[in-house]
């Protein structure tokens, strides 16, 4: 599971239920060992939610030998949410990595579509990393930026089921007009 937050929450869940169960049948190892592990349960979600991660960007020129690098390595798993995606073809694109705690988690790709429109054409996340931290940060951060160079809306076109929900999860909406086209004003 990538996500520690999610199977700490399943795990109290599990724990929780057999230390009640162990008490209704008078099994006291049972009771001890998973009121142990709900304890430590409690303790790592308390410190993850505490747990405060630093963001930033890093742009990076499209010839550069660590995005080759970083796209190559990770290439199978973004073929999953962005199977169109080729970075030779893009017409002076922008391109961020997305630092967590300076480390490089993902990447962000954008273009002038005209009209004042941003147009996403990668936005991945390693999978140890994806949760809504990064989304949050790159969506909210790059707008100052974004607003400076005349964008006024990020568009995504996508027809993955997978990104299509995480898109709206972020607050994209989809046009009515263009299923699997996604806005969200900056």
């Amino acid at each position: 599971m990538n996500n520690i937050w999610r199977l700490r929450w399943i795990n109290l869940l599990g724990a929780s239920t057999f230390a009640t169960y162990g008490l209704l049948i008078h099994a006291w190892p049972v009771v001890g060992l998973n009121s142990f592990i709900v304890v430590v349960d409690i303790v790592y979600l308390v410190l993850l939610s505490r747990k405060k991660d630093t963001f930033s960007f890093f742009e990076v020129a499209p010839d550069s030998t660590f995005l080759k690098e970083f796209l190559a390595f990770w290439s199978d798993d973004i073929n999953r949410f962005f199977p169109d995606f080729l970075l030779e073809g893009l017409n002076n694109p922008e391109i961020r990595l997305i630092l967590r705690n300076m480390l490089p988690v993902g990447v962000f790709v954008c273009e002038d579509a005209g009209d004042g429109v941003a147009q996403i054409r990668l936005d991945y996340v390693v999978p140890d990393y994806r949760d809504f931290k990064n989304a949050r940060f790159v969506y909210s951060s790059s707008h100052p930026r974004l607003k400076a160079c005349g964008f006024r809306s990020f568009a995504a076109t996508s027809g993955v089921p997978a990104h299509q929900r995480f898109l709206r999860k972020v607050g994209f909406r989809e046009d009515p007009g263009q299923p699997g086209r996604f806005t969200l004003p900056v």
